[in-house]
């Protein structure tokens, strides 16, 4: 069982090194361990330092490409590597690296194949109130958005294994924790969390300038990242609504009509029209969406079946010439 722990890194020569040193170096169930950074365009000696500190792989970018490509990025490079667990965490050590343990441990024991890991976000000292409130509004919203019962949606501290990964798509390119989660629900890949414990702040978040920011970024994302995969839903019920009001804006234009009244509510009558025809065409999209969809559960399952076919050939072809290796005799220098 070989697990890889990923890390995005954009300029991070000064926290990698405490973030490293609090990684486990053995778990119980894991054969090895390796680890990677995700080099999102850094221009100081992030990458340096991480060679220095023994971090066996490294994947660069020449220009920073954001976070949800870094993180695509790297599952890739640790499904070509063999890896059976993939662990995705904070290079500004935000989390605690003892429960990478915790993390796995679903997926060693076959109940899950994508753990996230929960915050305590009310005993966070550095979040103020207002972010406390919005991370617990965003990860309910996304927990009815996917079906799901993740607790803290925005966590980037999670596991995934081998056969999620090679699931998993990521669209948009702020941030893919949102995403992955609805994608995770809709495609029932079994998802799970646990608790963990967080480090003290060691520099200000860089992923919002923000809160509202974020909010309307993530806001955008949740929405988008639901229409892609539960298109019908959502227009049906966007086209219920303006339907509906047409219907109301009808239904009092007759009943005035009736009451003798009609000949000065014309207007009434032309905008029940436009909503009841927009709130059809609406329906309409949503048919249309919904074929659409259809097509990319096609394209992603043989987008799986390639991934699994390319991973595992280079997993094989890797076991091969580690066995080869291993078998070769050691010279040692005679007397």
């Amino acid at each position: 069982m070989k697990l890889i722990i990923q890390i995005p890194c954009y300029n991070e020569e000064k926290t990698l090194p405490e973030t490293f040193n609090d990684l486990p170096k053995a778990l119980p169930g894991v054969d090895e361990i390796e680890y990677l950074i995700i080099d999102d365009g850094s221009t100081d000696k992030t990458v340096e330092v991480a060679k220095g500190l023994g971090i066996q792989h490294v994947v660069s970018f020449k220009c920073n490409k954001g976070l949800a490509e870094g993180f695509t990025a790297g599952l890739d490079a640790c499904l070509r590597l063999g890896a059976d667990i993939i662990v995705n965490t904070d290079a500004d050590n935000q989390y605690c690296g003892a429960d990478i343990g915790k993390l796995v441990e679903p997926i060693l024991e076959g109940k899950a194949d994508i753990v996230i890991g929960s915050r305590p976000i009310d005993d966070i000292e550095h979040f103020s109130k207002r972010k406390k409130n919005f991370q617990h509004l965003g990860s309910w919203v996304v927990r009815v958005a996917s079906g799901t019962d993740i607790p803290d949606s925005p966590s980037g501290f999670r596991a995934f294994s081998r056969e999620a990964a090679m699931r998993l798509n990521v669209v948009n390119r702020y941030t893919y924790t949102l995403e992955t989660i609805i994608q995770a629900g809709h495609n029932k890949i079994a998802i799970t969390s646990v608790p963990i414990h967080t480090n003290p702040e060691t520099r200000k978040s860089r992923l919002f300038k923000s809160m509202w920011g974020y909010m309307k970024r993530s806001s955008t994302t949740i929405m988008r990242t639901f229409m892609m995969y539960n298109p019908l839903r959502f227009f049906l019920g966007l086209g219920g609504i303006i339907f509906a009001i047409g219907a109301v804006i009808a239904i009092r234009f007759l009943v005035l009509y009736f009451m003798g009244y009609g000949a000065g509510h014309v207007q009434s009558l032309i905008f029940a029209t436009i909503f009841i025809l927009l709130g059809v065409l609406t329906c309409i999209v949503g048919l249309l969406a919904d074929l659409i969809s259809a097509q990319r559960k096609l394209l992603e399952d043989i987008q799986y079946r390639v991934r699994r076919l390319d991973y595992h050939s280079e997993k094989a072809d890797s076991c091969i010439a580690k066995d080869c290796e291993e078998s070769q005799p050691t010279l040692k220098k005679g007397n």
